[in-house]
């Protein structure tokens, strides 16, 4: 049987297709001839040959190269995209564990800031009872109370001042056996002696019961306090030992001055009791007048 003919019969197009293509293979064939002789004639035209063919080609091998890539990591998107769900909620479970971090971690920052002042404080006083803690303060009451974790086994006793790090908070009330209470600088019936630090103007600082106070000068007439003026305790009265940071002003209202205390319960978390501060007055004694004696040398009655 004859094998059967390779001729595209009468169709004008396969003809030519199948032309060009016996072209482009004699021609193909003949390009890689010559190259091969060119490279074993001349091996540096070669290579200028071969870097302008790579330089054309770059584009399209960046491409291709770029395709190449993209399929293969198409997995690894597709697994990204579906993991993504839970790898945000473990992100967000992990900010918000970092967040509760952070925020005792300047809780602990502040507390360590205040016992370094007290522990100052206490280093720097001779006159101290003992340190305690602010357990609790009213808010809804008449009165402006404290309450410290001390009373009168460690010491404490109506009427001793009450500091902070930051300024006076107020002196002891009433003292149990082991807590007591604290009148605050804004109870209206706390009245500290005070002075201005800058000039020593002299006067009378008296809480309003709202959580400020109000400053009168001692000389009636010309109000001299003016907004930022800080106020300190004077020592008059034989109560607060002098220069004890007491209050800032922030307005004139008349003929007084309202200012807010420097040391507050809400930011002092521990205070010292001091004791009642006397002013050291010498008094020397008088000598006793002599005894007549009588005639057997005895002193007379």
């Amino acid at each position: 049987m004859a094998p059967p003919s390779r001729r595209p019969g009468y169709n004008r197009k396969a003809q030519y297709g199948l032309f060009a293509s016996y072209v482009i293979a004699v021609a193909g064939a003949l390009l890689g001839l010559l190259l091969a002789a060119i490279s074993i004639a001349d091996p540096t035209g070669f290579s200028v040959i071969r870097s302008g063919v790579a330089e054309i080609s770059r584009p399209v091998s960046a491409t291709l190269r770029r395709l190449v890539s993209g399929i293969g990591s198409a997995d690894e998107h597709i697994v990204a995209y579906v993991r993504a769900g839970s790898q945000n909620a473990a992100l967000r479970r992990q900010v918000e564990a970092n967040r509760t971090r952070l925020i005792e971690a300047a809780a602990i920052e502040q507390e360590n800031r205040q016992l370094k002042k007290l522990l100052k404080l206490v280093e720097s006083e001779d006159n101290e009872v003992v340190a305690a803690r602010m357990i609790s303060s009213t808010s809804t009451s008449l009165r402006r109370l404290a309450r410290l974790s001390a009373g009168r086994r460690q010491g404490v006793r109506p009427g001793q001042p009450v500091r902070a790090p930051d300024g006076l908070v107020g002196r002891i009330y009433e003292a149990g056996p082991n807590t007591a209470n604290v009148l605050l600088l804004t109870d209206p019936e706390n009245i500290v002696p005070i002075r201005r630090t800058r000039d020593n103007v002299a006067g009378i600082s008296t809480g309003l019961g709202d959580g400020s106070v109000e400053i009168r000068p001692l000389s009636m007439g010309h109000n001299p306090f003016k907004p930022g003026d800080i106020m300190v305790t004077s020592g008059t009265g034989g109560l607060y030992r002098p220069n004890i940071p007491v209050a800032i002003v922030l307005r004139v209202d008349g003929d007084a001055a309202i200012a807010v205390p420097l040391a507050t319960p809400a930011k002092a978390d521990t205070v010292v009791v001091q004791h009642i501060f006397q002013p050291s007055v010498v008094v020397r004694p008088e000598p006793a007048p002599p005894f007549p004696e009588n005639q057997t040398g005895q002193a007379e009655p």
